[in-house]
């Protein structure tokens, strides 16, 4: 699956006009550097993964490169780098992922979930639960920090994120912080993982 009608969503402000600027700080750190506190949480190959907010496609093809079958979504065209056997991409973008079709055994997102106001992360939980195979995980990581220039973003506070996840029947499995990979003063990171519980346990706590 390739292209898509690509949506132009306010979250994605400044990203096109510094697509050059970003595509380089994002390649000059990788996958394993990002990610290596929750690394061995990642389900076994090959499962379907969907990555939301993918930028450059460094994760999505690392993904891919490990033996899964990635979809890659993003509004930004100008920022896609990767392209690999295993890597699709689709342009499209929360809160409604309107053209992403299909079940995955993982969903992530990368320094995504700060471009939402509190009204459009309750749809775009409410819309990756709904994108979840049974057994799925959700891999989120959080932003802490001030708002460059030129960018939408809100705070993300991680209990506020695990409890509006509990709604939607997903349940924390994982947190962890850690420090900016790139240095940057009062920025800071926290994994969350989720898992969406079974139909019969979600029975069982209503």
């Amino acid at each position: 699956m390739n292209g898509g009608m690509e949506t132009r969503p306010q979250g994605a402000a400044g990203y096109r006009e510094q697509a050059a600027q970003l595509i380089e700080q994002y390649e000059s750190v990788h996958f394993e550097q990002v990610h290596e506190q929750v690394l061995h949480l990642l389900p076994p190959a090959p499962a379907r993964v969907l990555e939301v907010g993918a930028g450059t496609g460094r994760d999505a093809a690392a993904l891919a490169g490990l033996g899964h079958s990635v979809l890659a979504v993003d509004p930004t065209v100008e920022l896609r780098v990767h392209e690999c056997p295993g890597l699709s991409w689709l342009a499209d973008s929360l809160p409604g992922l309107a053209l992403v079709e299909g079940e995955f055994d993982l969903v992530m997102l990368t320094a995504v979930w700060m471009h939402l106001d509190p009204a459009e992360r309750a749809r775009a939980m409410a819309r990756i639960a709904g994108l979840l195979a049974p057994g799925g995980r959700v891999m989120l990581l959080l932003r802490r920090g001030p708002v460059p220039d030129g960018r939408r973003m809100f705070p993300v506070p991680v209990d506020e994120t695990a409890r509006l996840a509990g709604e939607f029947g997903l349940v924390e499995v994982c947190r962890s912080d850690r420090a900016d990979r790139h240095g940057r003063g009062g920025v800071g990171w926290t994994h969350l993982v989720l898992d969406l519980k079974s139909a019969s346990s979600f029975m069982m706590d209503a």
